[in-house]
């Protein structure tokens, strides 16, 4: 799940400095989130159906 070619930008990030970012990977039964400032640092890691849940939660949330 962790090489190189499996982790992806995110589609908001842009030239510049959007491209601080996050980074996602994932296989059938996880998805894994980086810094994409920093990617040999720490991942999180989450059961594909929580990252699901995680995201929809998100999309609800009243931006600022």
């Amino acid at each position: 799940m962790t090489t190189p070619d499996n982790w992806r930008k995110s589609s908001y990030s842009g030239e510049g400095d959007g491209n601080d970012c996050v980074e996602i990977a994932h296989s059938p039964a996880r998805v894994a989130i980086r810094d994409s400032k920093v990617p040999h640092r720490a991942m999180l890691t989450f059961p594909t159906t929580a990252f699901a849940s995680f995201v929809e939660a998100l999309k609800k949330r009243p931006r600022p």
